[in-house]
């Protein structure tokens, strides 16, 4: 289960946790100013907390052999589909963020969709390790499709579509890393292009509106389209250089919504200016591209599928977010990782960065 070698820790991530590192204490301080005139230190306190308990559990998975995450892929995915039936039958959230996609056991309120996407890429990498060499036979492949489908049909069921899509992208980028054959992803696309048409009149009426917001900015630029615009144009009042932390016009008049979730893009921009979000993509680029060396350098599937599942994971979030906050994606609700306020959310990452450090750590093989 532990491997304490001295010699192991000379493939030690540094760069990759540092990374991390400079993202959260980032992101605990534009919370800090998003939330200013809410007179709480209530986000702040949570984000640090849970990126706090995010570095000891880092701790515990880099000693941790990650293959022993791969014993127990079955366990892991009946924990994360019962969550996700849990929130089907006790879900909260609706009347305050849209969808019934949070339970509250005893007063502590979580999202199992976070612990899910883990659960499911764990889950996946292993499957698709023991079924490496009939990938493409259409029984293995209609398996895996059904597996992964399970939890993605409960969370559209919530309604939580921008989550859908966060699955659907990483469960294809695992396939296509595990060498899935050209005739499937077009067979994929053929079934996606045909099943607009039913996706569309599945979506609610807000989720339509969004679209039309997208493609057309100015439709409602007081109603369905508020948020986009005050995010904006808080992109753009932050030019070069920014207004200046803590001094964000709407940011700390509160004309942004969500601005502590959401758009802490848009914080960052208008603060910051257009240099405090190239530094932000910076420190992203640089976490995607060591994810993808540690992915690279693993000596087996199920370490390199795992970490191409985060990478996945945290590409599609980080794209969708700040499209989303410059105008060039609909508004979805998906966080930006290690930024955006939620305490499932940041640990979860950790998490997920714990377990591709382990699998830096231990990529030459392990003795017992």
């Amino acid at each position: 289960m532990f491997n304490l070698k001295r010699k192991s820790f000379k493939n030690f991530d540094f760069i990759l946790f540092f990374t991390v590192l400079l993202l959260c204490i980032f992101g605990i301080i534009m919370i800090k100013s998003a939330t200013l005139s809410f007179e709480t230190n209530r986000y702040v306190k949570v984000q640090s907390i849970s990126t706090i308990l995010g570095i000891i559990a880092i701790a515990f998975l880099v000693l941790l052999d990650y293959q022993f995450l791969g014993k127990f892929y079955i366990p892991i995915y009946i924990v994360s589909v019962l969550l996700l039936v849990a929130v089907a039958l006790f879900g909260i959230g609706a009347e305050q963020w849209g969808s019934d996609s949070w339970l509250d056991i005893g007063g502590f309120v979580f999202q199992p969709a976070e612990i899910a996407k883990v659960g499911l890429i764990i889950f996946l990498a292993q499957y698709i390790d023991k079924n490496k060499h009939n990938i493409n036979q259409p029984l293995t492949l209609l398996k895996i499709l059904v597996l992964a489908g399970i939890p993605i049909l409960l969370i559209a069921k919530q309604p939580d579509f921008g989550t859908a899509i966060v699955f659907v992208f990483f469960i294809f980028v695992m396939l296509f890393a595990a060498g899935l054959d050209w005739k499937y992803i077009g067979y994929a696309i053929l079934i996606g292009i045909i099943s607009l048409p039913i996706l569309w009149f599945s979506l609610e009426g807000y989720q339509r509106d969004r679209i039309f917001d997208f493609l057309d900015p100015d439709r409602d630029t007081s109603g369905t389209g508020y948020q986009a615009m005050q995010s904006r144009i808080a992109v753009g009042s932050g030019k070069v250089f920014g207004r200046g932390l803590f001094h964000g016009t709407q940011t700390q008049y509160n004309y942004l919504p969500e601005k502590q979730t959401d758009f802490i893009f848009a914080v960052v921009s208008e603060e910051l200016g257009l240099i405090g979000g190239l530094a932000i993509i910076l420190l992203y680029f640089i976490l995607l591209y060591r994810l993808i060396k540690i992915a690279k350098n693993s000596t087996d599937t199920f370490g390199s599928l795992m970490i191409t599942g985060f990478a996945a994971m945290f590409l599609i979030h980080i794209w969708e977010n700040i499209g989303m906050t410059i105008g060039l994606m609909p508004i979805t609700g998906i966080p930006l990782p290690f930024l955006s306020y939620g305490g499932t959310f940041q640990l979860i990452n950790l998490i997920c960065i714990g377990i591709a450090l382990s699998v830096s750590v231990h990529k030459e093989g392990l003795n017992f």
